[in-house]
Order: C-alpha cells, then structure tokens, then sequence
C-alpha cells in the first residue's frame, strides 16, 4: 500500500513540474547586462496578485550581490501613498547565462537559494537605454511594465501592452499605477 501511495505521489509532483503550456515558447531579449539593470524601477502596471493586493506607488530596487546574485527590494503603499509601506526583500540569480534575461526570484528564505521557492523572471522587452523593462514568465500568469521614471509616456506603455496582448498575456487584467 506504500508503494501505491509513493507510486501516485511521484506522479502528480511530476504532472504539477510539468513544462508544458497551452502558449508558444516566450521569447526574452537576447542580452541584459545586469550592471546597467540594477537601480530603481517604478511600476506603470501589473497583473495583480495576492502579494501586491492593495499596493499602489510601487517600486523595485535589484542591487548586484558580491556573489554576483542581485537582491531584489520591493516596495509599496497599501491603499494609498498616506497607507502603511509594505517592503519585501528577496534574491533573484540569472538562470540562462548567455542572455541574462531569464531570472529566478526568490523571497521566502532568500539567505540561500531555494529554486523550489523562486519565481520566473523574464525581460520579454527592454529599452536599450535601459528606461523601460517588461517581465513576464511563459504560464502569462505574471507581467509587470516598470520604468525608471513615472509616468510612462502614453505611446511606450500603449506599445508594450500591445506586445503583451500579442504575446498571450490577459492585459485585459492590468493594474496600472495612477500618478
């Protein structure tokens, strides 16, 4: 009876690992160099999640680590700029090497790296003055337009939902920040 019931274990950790996607493979950018990603970023919109419920005038500050993993501070107002900061801190480290623009995340236990714990991070666009940056991950579950100023001019946010909508992402689920 063990057996069966380690048989049927191994089976749906297997089917929930799966890589499969009912989307086409999302293609990141060919090159980010990390120095010049580092800083802050301000979030212009976001698909909404239970993490960033109520946050508004949210930022992202990535800082390269001397191990060469960047620590990753996120920030926001709950409800209003008036409301309580709510400030979350994590580690991301680059998983495809030749790009650089296919991250993990990771904020629970960030001290050590848990890629059971860490997200996908991938710059699907980036400006090359390094302006303007959109991350998402291949399920279109996850998208965030940040940029180093705010607001966002009109026609730039306009282009970059319109690549998300390309893309598969649910744009129609966006949150955008209100400055």
């Amino acid at each position: 009876m063990k057996i069966i019931g380690l048989i049927f274990s191994v089976i749906g950790l297997a089917a929930c690992s799966s890589g499969s996607s009912n989307f086409s493979e999302l293609e990141t950018v060919p090159y980010v160099d990390l120095k010049k990603y580092t800083g802050e970023w301000f979030e212009i919109a976001r698909i909404d999640h239970w993490f960033q419920k109520g946050c508004v005038n949210s930022k992202a500050t990535y800082i390269i680590r001397d191990d060469g993993d960047i620590d990753v501070i996120n920030q926001c107002w709950i409800g209003s700029e008036q409301g309580k900061m709510k400030e979350a801190k994590g580690r991301a480290w680059v998983v495809d090497k030749k790009s650089q623009s296919k991250l993990k995340v990771q904020f629970p236990l960030s001290a050590i790296k848990l890629p059971f714990l860490a997200g996908n991070y991938w710059i699907i666009a980036l400006d090359e003055d390094y302006q303007y940056v959109m991350i998402g991950e291949e399920s279109r579950k996850y998208l965030w337009i940040l940029s180093r100023n705010k607001p966002l001019p009109a026609e730039i946010l306009e282009s970059l939902v319109e690549k998300a909508k390309v893309l598969g992402f649910p744009v129609e689920e966006l949150i955008y920040q209100d400055f």
